[in-house]
């Protein structure tokens, strides 16, 4: 057995070093840059726009069109999904492998990222579908099999997602927690895994809108206590900030020496693991997120679709850009430390007690992230074997967050690292193919006669 185990880890990795290696980041990197100029640089024309229809409206109560949860439910699903552990120790990893270039080329993969995601969410809404009992489902299998009519593309990547749902959104965030409780806490990580289970359990058993409820409430709550103790950090150390910043950007063109406990970079490593720890924070590309949209109450694909956008520049470029900052300018980044310790030690560097406010943040990201990645394997399960399957994947999916805060099942953890890469592929295909659809929605919304001018014209 144990031979078996190092034969699949070995070729798991192999597999891994595949999906995450050059050809898959530049194929990601590029579809962003294909849309951004496909839809005539919405991302950023529109900019202004994107946030008075998102930030400016979280708290509006008035919905237009149909849905099953508002559109801030939907985005809080997806967010609660995409703000995890990838943000701390996600960027940790990213700096302490590839340097403080790392952070620059995971800023440039945000900002393409946004009309990834943007595209992603526009045709989620555009292909979803309503259910017999009033549920709206979509996302990429839906779009691949109705709109680019690749039905065996759209299967492969339902099974990608079921089965990397236990892994990178269950066992993973389980064990975070566990492991971050226990060492700040001393907490039996069993302890914390049977919590973790029954909570996660009274929630997802009600479905996007119990889930959507729950996290448009955690989602604003965790982000604005760790931005404002990130920001404290900065602010008290204000005058290492133009440093930090100099460090990033020269690194981000010629790598970092070694220096202390770090290693010291190449060009090539800053570019590959700002650009893959990007894409894993945000998931512009990866068609997760597209799923929880998929229910949200609009009346134009496009309008939606700004929540794409709003979702990927308040992941990476706010959240991740104030977790690299304070692990740059307090010099935690050349410790020799990585992940989410590298971030912790940052935080206490640079304010007394400022480790707490990571361990806050691990277990409500985690947490949240739980949510999120639950409803998009039960989503992608019912696509494959329909509505009845539910309930056997949710009578999996809870115990597993309890072997995964006790460190079980490590094997399937990289499995589903593989297989969370392996979704993007399929979902790209489908982005590019369908890219005139994008371009047609949008030209229709901002175009003479759309609801943008109409919106215009009101004022």
């Amino acid at each position: 057995m144990d031979q078996f185990m190092e034969w699949f880890l070995e070729v798991n990795s192999f597999i891994n070093n595949l999906v995450w290696g050059w050809p898959f980041l530049l194929l990601i990197v590029g579809t962003g840059m294909f849309l951004t100029v496909r839809t005539g640089f919405v991302s950023f024309v529109k900019f202004g726009y994107a946030m008075k229809q998102t930030f400016m409206k979280i708290f509006a109560k008035e919905q237009v069109g149909e849905g099953e949860v508002t559109a801030f439910q939907a985005v809080s699903t997806a967010l609660a999904a995409t703000v995890g552990t990838g943000n701390i120790a996600g960027v940790g990893t990213a700096i302490a492998i590839g340097g403080p270039g790392a952070v620059f080329w995971m800023w440039l993969a945000a900002l393409v990222g946004m009309a990834t995601k943007y595209g992603e969410v526009v045709l989620s809404i555009h292909y979803r579908e309503k259910t017999e009992d009033g549920r709206y489902i979509g996302g990429p299998m839906y779009y691949l099999e109705k709109g680019a009519n690749m039905r065996w593309l759209a299967i492969l990547f339902a099974a990608f997602g079921a089965i990397a749902t236990f892994g990178i959104g269950n066992m993973v965030q389980s064990n975070s927690v566990a492991d971050s409780l226990n060492t700040t806490f001393n907490i039996n990580p069993l302890i914390t895994g049977v919590v973790l289970a029954v909570l996660v359990a009274l929630v997802i058993i009600g479905g996007i809108k119990k889930i959507g409820r729950v996290t448009e409430v955690i989602v604003p709550f965790m982000a604005v206590i760790y931005i404002v103790g990130g920001l404290l950090i900065i602010f008290l150390n204000i005058q290492l900030v133009p440093a930090a910043f100099g460090l990033i950007f020269r690194s981000a063109f010629t790598g970092t020496a070694a220096v202390g406990g770090f290693v010291g970079s190449t060009l090539t490593m800053a570019i590959r693991f700002g650009i893959a720890r990007g894409v894993f924070t945000n998931e512009a590309g990866l068609g997760s997120a597209p799923i929880a949209h998929a229910a949200a109450t609009t009346d134009h694909p496009v309008r939606q679709g700004m929540w794409g956008i709003f979702e990927v520049f308040a992941d990476t470029i706010v959240l991740c850009t104030i977790t690299a900052l304070v692990i740059v300018m307090t010099g935690a980044w050349d410790s020799g430390i990585d992940g989410a310790a590298l971030t912790t030690v940052a935080f206490d560097e640079g304010m007394p007690f400022g480790g707490y406010i990571v361990t806050f943040g691990l277990v409500f990201f985690a947490f949240s992230t739980l949510l999120g990645w639950s409803y998009y394997g039960e989503k992608c399960i019912e696509f494959l074997f329909g509505p009845k399957s539910i309930l056997p994947y949710r009578l999996v999916f809870i115990p597993l967050i309890v072997v995964g805060a006790i460190g079980g099942l490590r094997a399937i953890w990289d499995l589903a690292d593989t297989l969370n890469g392996l979704m993007a592929l399929p979902n790209l295909i489908g982005l590019l193919l369908l890219s005139p659809v994008i371009v047609k929605l949008t030209k229709e919304y901002f175009g003479k006669g759309g609801i943008y001018q109409r919106e215009l014209k009101r004022k």
